[in-house]
């Protein structure tokens, strides 16, 4: 089978199979052998590897990831494109095709049958439109993964790895680095996709963390105060927390900023992941203690 990544040859399985792009489901694919030999050797996939694809489109970095894992598990929701994938990975013995939403597909099942239940290497070239709830998903239901090696918009790779103080620290950043090291490793610009999207991409590790960078009492609570913190940026934390529905009063959240030697009319963004912990540790046994 032809490789892909060169774009005549993708553009002749467009005509064989008369494809049309569902802008529905975002598909921007690959064109660019330089970029996903990036993706392959920045995910460090090896012959002990089993390999979740999200999204694997026509098949252009299943080839890739098929001659480099022991195992390649993808998952695809256009079922136009199953026919065609059955075609471009006919060569291969060691790929299996999902026709799914990845957002309803039980990831611990396939770690189960395809991996012995062991951790798996999650890689994808991600539908932005969907980018946040399928890294969130994978994360928050700790199914088993190793790392995450995906393709995103640059806004949204720039905003999982900055810190605080930045426009573009948020929740997304904070829990992206609860549960992995993010690193940036390719910028990659529109031409390298069919059809060009409008805005750049770039290529970004998450490295899964044994054990969280923090210590906190309940994960879901300290989520939900980070999500109470930004939902209005411009408020300051107090008024966040007390408007943000996880029942807080304002004495409560001025006291835990008191403990913390922070200014009560700090805003959310100006908080450290280490400081939404010890933030979150505090009114939690306020909380649970009826202060």
């Amino acid at each position: 089978m032809a490789t892909l990544g060169i774009p005549a040859n993708t553009i002749a399985v467009l005509k064989k199979y008369n494809f049309n792009f569902q802008k529905k489901f975002g598909q921007n694919f690959l064109i660019d052998t330089g970029v996903l030999e990036t993706i392959i050797r920045e995910s460090a996939i090896t012959k002990d590897d089993c390999v979740l694809e999200i999204g694997p489109g026509i098949g252009t970095m299943t080839q890739y990831l098929a001659e480099s894992a022991r195992q390649v598990v993808a998952v695809e929701i256009d079922k136009n494109l199953i026919p065609i994938l059955k075609d471009t990975l006919s060569e291969y013995n060691n790929v299996e095709v999902i026709n799914d939403d990845i957002l309803k597909t039980d990831i611990r099942a396939i770690c189960d049958k395809y991996n012995d239940g062991r951790p798996i290497k999650v890689v994808a070239n991600l539908p932005y439109y969907i980018t946040t709830p399928i890294i969130m998903g994978l994360f928050e239901s700790h199914v088993p993964i190793d790392s995450i090696t995906i393709m995103v918009q640059k806004e949204v790779a720039d905003r999982m790895q900055c810190g605080p103080g930045s426009k573009d620290y948020g929740a997304l950043s904070l829990a992206v680095q609860y549960y992995a090291k993010p690193e940036i490793v390719a910028n990659v610009p529109p031409n390298c996709f069919m059809p060009r999207p409008n805005v750049g991409s770039a290529v970004i590790k998450l490295s899964r963390y044994e054990k969280a960078p923090v210590d906190t009492v309940d994960e879901k609570f300290m989520f939900s105060l980070i999500r109470a913190s930004f939902n209005q940026r411009r408020k300051t934390l107090s008024n966040g927390l007390t408007n943000g529905g996880i029942g807080m009063t304002r004495d409560m959240v001025t006291d835990a900023l008191e403990k913390m030697e922070l200014s009560p009319t700090i805003r959310g963004e100006a908080l450290s992941l280490e400081e939404f912990a010890k933030l979150s540790n505090i009114l939690y046994e306020m909380k649970k203690n009826g202060v």
